[in-house]
């Protein structure tokens, strides 16, 4: 089929093309720079914290009188948990992963003021850490109970210990393997040294959002603190029946104290990624609208454009056009409008993610999805205009014989 005519016939209606093909370039810019954010945000909200999540849950006891002994209480609770059947190991802790409340510190390489030191969250643990959290130690060892020391709440001074996850032992040591960070030495407050006996491979810091999430520490230090917090680890399958079994053994056990309810992994892991998955919910509605309302745009230009040629269409089909060849020019004639939309949106999608990129914290665009974009808004164009143009390959020939 000619094309000139086609373009002709639009160039008469200058105005529905080209509002078309801007509706089809607006879409693919939101589209596209939408779809790497929900991508983005859902990657993030998936990225393994290196600990076994479907097996534990955590549980605050904060003391109120002023008899209350934290010290003794942990430890007894401890014993408790550990012996209770259901329960593989328990740890009491000063910060639960993906909790968006813990310690950091900066490590050092080197004693003293030094020009450059390395962001961790802390994590104060017992021997018994490696094993509650369920962290995958790919080299050295766990700590010896003899390395363990209580830690009152005003403590200032750190273990002489440390277990370092794989991703801050890249960051300091980056032509090191695991194995050969073993027994090297950090230091933090500037001049306390710390040696690593071990390597885990994964263990998040508690705030989803922060820049190095992945470096963390273990520090052999039991929280003997008026406030205690409790990592569970339940044998498969078994966390939801231990939670309430478990918050009713520690509310029996000391009067003097408010057990808070207990929380799954799962919900620790929800609400702290609740921002990043509302936001891909958001933005998913948002791409729905706009794929919605360019498709009735594309679907109100072509069956106006049928209504209004009615007496066009009926003389080329008294002059032999079939009913294929009537779908086949509104078919082409709307690629060639989206082709053009579509031209000016690869332009408009790429300039408008490097403007993100520069001036944000925003995702780089990948050409594919460029393309995919483009491919996905031909398919709709091409399906929105179906309805019209089997409408119109309908018109009988006997149309082009009336006057009115």
């Amino acid at each position: 089929m000619e094309t000139g005519p086609i373009l002709r016939s639009m160039m008469r209606n200058k105005i529905g093309a080209i509002l078309i093909a801007a509706q089809i370039a607006f879409t693919m810019t939101v589209m596209v720079n939408a779809w790497v954010l929900i991508e983005e945000r859902i990657e993030r909200a998936d990225r393994p914290s290196g600990i076994v999540e479907d097996d534990i849950f955590h549980v605050q006891a904060r003391g109120f009188t002023e008899t209350f002994d934290g010290a003794a209480s942990v430890k007894s609770d401890l014993a408790v948990l550990r012996e209770t059947p259901g329960i593989i190991d328990a740890v009491a802790v000063n910060a639960v992963p993906l909790s968006g409340s813990g310690w950091s510190s900066s490590l050092q390489l080197e004693a003293g003021d030094v020009a450059q030191d390395f962001p961790a969250a802390m994590y104060m643990v017992d021997d018994h850490g490696v094993n509650t959290l369920g962290v995958n130690l790919v080299a050295g060892r766990n700590f010896l109970p003899s390395e363990v020391r209580e830690r009152p709440r005003n403590a200032t001074t750190w273990p002489d210990k440390a277990i370092v996850s794989a991703a801050l032992a890249e960051r300091l040591w980056p032509d090191s393997s695991p194995l050969e960070v073993v027994d090297r030495t950090l230091y933090i407050n500037d001049h306390q040294p710390m040696t690593v006996v071990g390597v885990v491979e994964r263990l998040q810091a508690p705030w989803s959002g922060w820049d190095t999430l992945e470096q963390s520490v273990l520090v052999p230090d039991l929280t003997t603190w008026q406030s205690a917090h409790y990592i569970v680890r339940t044998e498969p399958g078994a966390r939801e029946r231990m939670m309430p079994i478990i918050e009713e053994t520690l509310a029996r056990a000391n009067p003097e104290r408010i057990v808070h309810a207990p929380e799954s992994m799962a919900e620790t892991r929800e609400q702290s990624y609740m921002l990043d998955r509302g936001l891909a919910s958001i933005l998913g509605v948002i791409m729905s609208l706009l794929l919605v309302i360019t498709t009735l745009g594309i679907t109100g230009l072509a069956s106006f454009s049928v209504s209004r040629r009615t007496k066009q269409i009926g003389t080329r089909r008294a002059l032999g056009a079939t009913r294929g060849h009537i779908v086949r020019y509104f078919l082409v004639e709307n690629f060639l409008i989206t082709s053009a939309g579509l031209f000016i949106g690869v332009g408009m999608t790429i300039g408008l993610n490097m403007a993100l990129v520069s001036t944000l914290s925003f995702p780089k665009l990948e050409f594919t999805y460029v393309l995919a974009g483009a491919a996905a808004l031909w398919i709709v164009g091409l399906l929105a205009v179906s309805g019209p143009a089997q409408r119109a390959s309908t018109v009988p020939p006997a149309v082009a014989t009336r006057t009115v």
